[in-house]
């Protein structure tokens, strides 16, 4: 994934969880896939009307942009029932690009973020746990 395709659908996440009322709690874009974690904000949010919208939003722009297909079909989903399950997602989607050899340090991978919180946030509030 390109730095300008990262761009783009970072513009369309950030777009969507407003139009959608989520809050994205942390998010991690791979070069074939996307992981993130998202926070309704109202009871009555529509998680996958939101994922359906992402979608949508993200394949138009790449598929005008370069001709090709950006994501697989489906995608996959939990509810989180703990409260400090959030953290230890948080911790895995943070490490995904260094289980995937793609740096050696979190922290030096570009393409994580949140809505929420800075980056240094997310690092901080997961510092001192063991890597998955």
């Amino acid at each position: 994934m390109s730095s300008e395709c990262v761009e783009q659908a970072t513009f369309d996440l950030l777009r969507t969880l407003t139009d959608y009322r989520f809050d994205g709690i942390a998010y991690c874009f791979m070069p074939d896939h996307f992981h993130g974690l998202f926070d309704a904000k109202e009871p009555d949010c529509d998680f996958a009307k939101f994922a359906c919208m992402f979608k949508q939003r993200t394949v138009f722009a790449h598929k005008r942009r370069t001709g090709r297909k950006l994501w697989q079909e489906g995608y996959f989903d939990r509810i989180l029932r703990r409260e400090e399950a959030t953290l230890d997602v948080v911790a895995y989607i943070l490490e995904n690009p260094v289980r995937a050899g793609l740096c050696t340090d979190p922290r030096q991978y570009p393409f994580v973020g949140s809505s929420v919180y800075s980056v240094d946030e997310l690092f901080e509030s997961v510092s001192g746990r063991s890597r998955p």
